[in-house]
């Protein structure tokens, strides 16, 4: 399979599948607050679940552009979807580098649905400093912590883990927790503002124990592979979860405007000069992170010397986009966007997470400013 028709496979699936089962279920799992099963049992039976796993154990093979383009997608439809999917991917490439070869085969058959468990009470979005600890045990090692935010707490397979080292030097250690391990519990059910599938919840581990062979890379080394390895994926996938919802807002936008009237002048909304300003805002700004997003892709494929101050830039700058993109929304389909029926009000209120969703808004525009500046960025 040429990579022309790898990616017109995947991008296809995809398609159909964010204008099926995606869309179909996107109301439902917004109002009542549902994990997107039927999205993810369908995501997993289209090999998708499997993109980024290497064809030697049953996946696509492919890498963070097609995990970027899929999650751009499904956002235009169901953003807790995305999200499950996009800390799926970020998970899945952990254990592409690291993990057994019957999880990674289990993954790429779609029997399995990775996550990331970083985020803690302790250090909340500073995700790079666990206050969970790790000390070696009968049976293996014991992991105690209070995890803040666990996508697919409560239905993922397996957990990508932070801890403090055993006994090395560094910051952090990774590890495959099993969610069914004794000693996990679930906390309270996610219901907030936006993304309201997305199952996140806090976990707290209490002498959990789990094999030595679980660990994902080197004692002290989860530092370097949060960094490195899934801090490109997850910037650059949430980057494009805001992009989808920017997509979305425009075309839900311009469809109401254009088939909304003002009986007494015979005119749409279209037709007023001030709505088609405030619509054309919205494609620019959209197409702007839709550029910086893409010229992101490229300077981590091509190993470009700017990758890195790109990968900080794309997600702060799409996600600070969103909110404007979608507030601009809001404002010209009036009372209208404030109805469930447009689906404006749930995409202006799922794109307010990726602002605070760690690394934070904030925290990039240190990290850039540092790096514009040649500070060390950490």
């Amino acid at each position: 399979m040429s990579i022309t028709q790898s990616r017109t496979s995947y991008l296809d699936a995809a398609e159909d599948l964010a204008t099926g089962v995606v869309a179909q279920q996107a109301i439902e799992v917004d109002r009542r607050g549902l994990f997107p099963r039927q999205s993810i049992d369908a995501l997993a039976g289209a090999g998708l679940l499997g993109l980024i796993s290497a064809r030697e154990v049953g996946g696509m093979g492919e890498g963070i552009r097609a995990a970027a383009m899929v999650v751009e997608r499904l956002a235009r439809e169901c953003g807790s979807t995305a999200m499950v999917t996009c800390m799926h991917y970020a998970g899945t490439t952990v254990i592409e580098k690291h993990g057994p070869e019957n999880v990674r085969r289990d993954i790429a058959g779609g029997r399995h649905l990775s996550t990331l468990a970083f985020s803690e009470s302790g250090s909340r979005s500073h995700f790079w400093v666990p206050g969970s600890t790790a000390a070696r045990a009968r049976g293996g090692v014991q992991l105690d912590a209070h995890k803040s935010w666990i996508t697919s707490a409560s239905q993922a397979t397996a957990y990508v883990w932070s801890s403090q080292p055993v006994s090395a030097e560094g910051l952090s250690t990774l590890w495959l927790v099993p969610r069914t391990t004794p000693g996990l519990e679930v906390q309270s059910p996610f219901d907030g503002l936006g993304l309201r599938g997305n199952d996140s919840s806090p976990v707290i581990a209490e002498k959990v124990i789990v094999p030595e062979s679980n660990r994902l890379g080197s004692d002290g080394g989860g530092f370097d592979l949060m960094l490195g390895t899934v801090l490109p994926f997850f910037n650059v996938m949430s980057a494009g979860i805001s992009i989808g919802f920017m997509e979305a807002a425009v075309a839900r936008t311009a469809a109401h405007a254009t088939s909304t009237r003002y009986e007494h002048l015979q005119q749409s909304i279209a037709d007023q000069p001030t709505a088609r300003h405030a619509i054309a805002g919205m494609r620019i700004k959209t197409d702007m992170a839709r550029a910086l997003w893409l010229d992101t892709l490229d300077a981590i494929e091509s190993s470009r010397a700017d990758a890195v101050l790109r990968v900080l830039e794309c997600k702060a700058a799409a996600s600070a986009t969103a909110l404007e993109v979608t507030a601009t929304a809001m404002q010209v389909c009036g009372g209208s966007a404030y109805r469930k029926e447009l689906g404006l009000e749930r995409i202006f209120r799922d794109a307010q997470a990726a602002t605070v969703m760690a690394p934070t808004t904030d925290q990039l525009h240190d990290f850039i400013g540092k790096a514009v500046c040649g500070l060390p960025v950490f």
